[in-house]
């Protein structure tokens, strides 16, 4: 049996390890961050909250007898995605990088790139007066300052404070459709909207929406990826990597 840990928590990481608990061959093992009180658990054995750095992670790889690690986080999760890089690297585990796609500006759309969710907050009083944040819970606070805009902000659980002063929170679980995503702009009268590069097909349909319209959007680049490991796009290639094609 070979053993597979999947990182993870996203769509990809969901589709993949119900992929692999088809194997007859494959014991996969599904490690999710506990940020999330009621995550979508994924098929196969499921572990929860961290490891306590690269260090222990290296040593469940070992202990666990590890033969493929998959980093299949969000794109933005930095953190772990080093730590599972340094960690396959000591243990010389194989290490797969399933990163999504970035999401790519066609014609229509009117997008602002900037490099931090701190740089989104001083554009936006420029940009509207009804903004949608779909920017995550825990990034919340770098918009506190932000007095003159009213912020729409769309998570998965409650935010933590501090709270910027004209706030609607919107409890929601992706993946979003198109008609879906035309009624929050419509309902809450959305004149800009920000988010981060998260790519997939899940969370476009804001993209969308805002392309109809001729709203600017301010999109927040991705962090670069750590080194080691071999890239790939899909789950598809993935198991083609894997040799279950």
């Amino acid at each position: 049996m070979r053993h597979i840990l999947i990182l993870g928590g996203t769509t990809e990481a969901r589709q993949l390890a119900a992929a692999l608990a088809a194997e007859p061959t494959v014991r996969v093992t599904s490690s999710l961050a506990g940020r999330v009180a009621e995550p979508r658990l994924p098929a196969g054995e499921v572990r929860v909250g961290g490891f306590g750095g690269a260090a222990g992670l290296a040593d469940w790889l070992r202990e666990q007898q590890v033969h493929t690690l998959i980093d299949a986080t969000h794109p933005f999760a930095q953190v772990i995605s080093r730590n599972a890089a340094e960690a396959a690297a000591a243990v010389h585990v194989p290490l797969l990088a399933l990163r999504r796609p970035s999401w790519v500006p066609v014609p229509g759309d009117r997008w602002h790139e900037v490099d931090s969710l701190g740089q989104a907050a001083a554009l936006l009083s420029g940009l509207g007066r009804r903004a949608l944040l779909t920017t995550g819970r825990l990034g919340l606070s770098e918009f506190a300052g932000v007095t003159d805009v009213h912020l729409v902000a769309r998570s998965v659980e409650r935010p933590d404070p501090p709270f910027p002063p004209r706030l609607t929170v919107l409890l929601e679980r992706g993946p979003f459709t198109l008609e879906g995503e035309r009624e929050v702009f419509q309902e809450h009268r959305i004149d800009v909207l920000v988010t981060k590069d998260s790519g997939g097909a899940a969370t476009a349909p804001k993209l969308a929406v805002a392309r109809e319209l001729g709203l600017p959007v301010v999109v927040v680049r991705r962090p670069a990826p750590p080194a080691g490991g071999t890239e790939v796009a899909d789950v598809a290639q993935v198991l083609g990597e894997l040799g279950l094609l």
